[in-house]
């Protein structure tokens, strides 16, 4: 049995303080500050283990993650990946996009955190990421391949519903699939109880997506051929709807910059920011961790700052990486939240977050299943 005290506790919802959280055989027994403490963190935040919804555990974060993709040892690169994740407190990944369904069966338990996967994203034939291998087309088409992942068991349907910037011949600006073969796999992905989420870099493909029925949406950024034009009717429709925003936030430390048709847009991709938090959308992070040197496995920490900078209330933040994210990926009755009965996932940070939010990059302890990370204290 573990009982950790540390000053502050953020349940997934709301700070307390001076609690001690009881853990026993992997799950939370008990929130109480009437028992001792078998570790005392001291002037320290315990928080839910962080939940990025979206990364790609096969993309090295180097300068050519695709070639990377062909050299041996993938499943050992994955996995070494998502221990990175671990370390920096981000006890669960969805991971939206790898390569032969590899992310469902790396077999970490808690030595890594829990991968919620979407195996091979679904796109058009040479659409956005086909080296994948996800390619599909036509209504019958996208069926099928939601019916396939079902099948290997996937947590989540991943489509992209545009175009992208890692692949040749495709667009950010420009939609992939029509609005009945993304009715057609939101339909698919319903009827065998998952949730379908959209790559959309433009308001068509925000619009087509969030008709069609997607759960969720990411990126939402908003492109077009040469600029970035903030639609904001259409971020006023998305927070009138079911559809949570998917933020891809964070970039950590590098002396790569970003690709030059992202720093363009910098601006832009800020203002929208603004505008969706203004609107009052559901949200969550997805850093897109892998894609390249500024997203590193691990980034969800920067992700964070990077929406409080631009105005979001931390305690939001902290809500969105945590409470929320659980209930986005369907795992809200177990992960999350620091109550009894939930999985003991968990991060202890210097400091509290909700006054200094890059206090998430400072991890004293991290716990998968009530059992310490190697590296953290605790």
């Amino acid at each position: 049995m573990l009982a950790i005290r540390t000053r502050r506790l953020f349940d997934g919802r709301e700070m307390h303080h001076d609690q001690v959280v009881i853990v026993e055989d992997g799950r939370i027994t008990g929130v109480t500050a009437d028992v001792p403490a078998t570790v005392d963190l001291g002037d320290a935040t315990l928080l839910p283990g962080l939940i990025d919804c979206h990364v790609h555990l096969a993309f090295d974060a180097g300068h050519d993650v695709v070639g990377t993709l062909e050299l041996p040892g993938l499943a050992d690169r994955m996995r070494s990946a998502a221990r990175q994740h671990l370390a920096a407190g981000v006890t669960t990944v969805r991971d939206l996009g790898d390569r032969d369904y590899l992310a469902l069966g790396l077999g970490l338990g808690p030595e890594g955190p829990e991968i919620l996967s979407a195996g091979p994203p679904i796109t058009t034939p040479k659409g956005h990421c086909w080296f994948l291998g996800g390619e599909a087309a036509g209504e019958q088409g996208v069926r099928e391949a939601v019916r396939e992942r079902a099948a290997r068991g996937v947590h989540v349907i991943k489509m992209m519903v545009t175009g992208g910037e890692m692949t040749p011949g495709t667009h950010s600006h420009l939609v992939q699939y029509g609005p009945a073969e993304l009715k057609a796999a939101a339909d698919e992905a319903h009827a065998h109880g998952l949730p379908i989420t959209g790559h959309a870099h433009c308001a068509e493909g925000i619009a087509h997506a969030m008709e069609a029925g997607f759960d969720s949406i990411e990126h939402c950024s908003f492109f077009t051929e040469d600029s970035y034009v903030v639609d904001y009717g259409l971020i006023a429709r998305l927070a009138a709807s079911d559809v949570v925003v998917s933020l891809t936030a964070g970039l950590a430390p590098s002396p790569v910059p970003p690709p030059p048709r992202i720093q363009q847009r910098i601006a832009g991709i800020a203002e929208a920011l603004r505008a969706i938090r203004a609107a009052g959308a559901d949200f969550v992070i997805g850093t897109d961790a892998g894609i390249g040197p500024p997203k590193p496995h691990g980034v969800l920490p920067y992700g964070a700052e990077m929406l409080v900078e631009q105005g979001y209330a931390p305690i939001d933040v902290l809500r969105s990486i945590t409470s929320v994210a659980a209930g986005v990926c369907r795992v809200g009755e177990r992960k999350g939240r620091i109550a009894p009965g939930f999985d003991a996932d968990l991060l202890a940070v210097a400091g509290d977050p909700l006054s200094d939010i890059t206090a998430l990059r400072r991890p004293l302890a991290v716990f998968r299943m009530g059992r310490r990370a190697q590296g953290t204290t605790g």
